[in-house]
Parts: structure tokens; C-alpha cells; sequence
């Protein structure tokens, strides 16, 4: 299920084009973007508040490479991360 894209949300994040809101919870909101060469990607934008803790910006930034060190067909890929992003 998606909805249309919020007033307040971005209209573009990490070089994707945002087209839809897929959801949202306790960490951020996810949306589906569409990067210039046209492939869609589920794009995470984390919440302020998590943000600006220097300790999950530390975590986030080891999660996101271990993440994208994952190789397998039944894993979604990991095509970017910006852990000193200001969201």
C-alpha cells in the first residue's frame, strides 16, 4: 500500500526522484524513488531526532556497510547510504 507524497515531503533525496510514500514508523519514512537511469528504490529518510544523535548516525553508518556487504537473491540490496546527511 502507498499514498501520494505529503506537502511536507521532500521532492527528491540521494539523487532519487520521490514518486510515492511507501510508510512510516518509529525510525523515518520510506518512500519509492526513482533514480536518473530510471531503477526504483525503496529510499529511507530517517526522523530528526534520530538524526542528531551522534550515536545512531555511529550505528546507522555500521549497519548500512555491513548491509550493503550482503550478496544473495533473497536480499534486497543496499544501492547507498549517507550516515552525515542532515536526515
Amino acid at each position: 500500500m502507498s499514498e501520494a507524497l505529503r506537502p511536507s515531503d521532500p521532492s527528491s533525496v540521494g539523487g532519487f526522484r520521490l514518486l510515492r510514500r511507501l510508510g512510516a514508523g518509529g525510525m523515518g519514512v520510506v518512500y519509492l524513488g526513482r533514480s536518473e537511469t530510471g531503477a526504483l528504490a525503496a529510499v529511507k529518510v530517517i526522523q530528526a531526532q534520530s538524526a542528531a544523535d551522534d550515536g545512531f548516525r555511529a550505528r546507522f553508518a555500521r549497519e548500512a556497510v555491513l548491509a550493503a556487504r550482503v550478496d544473495s537473491p533473497w536480499v534486497v540490496p543496499v544501492l547507498g547510504a549517507d550516515a552525515a546527511a542532515r536526515e
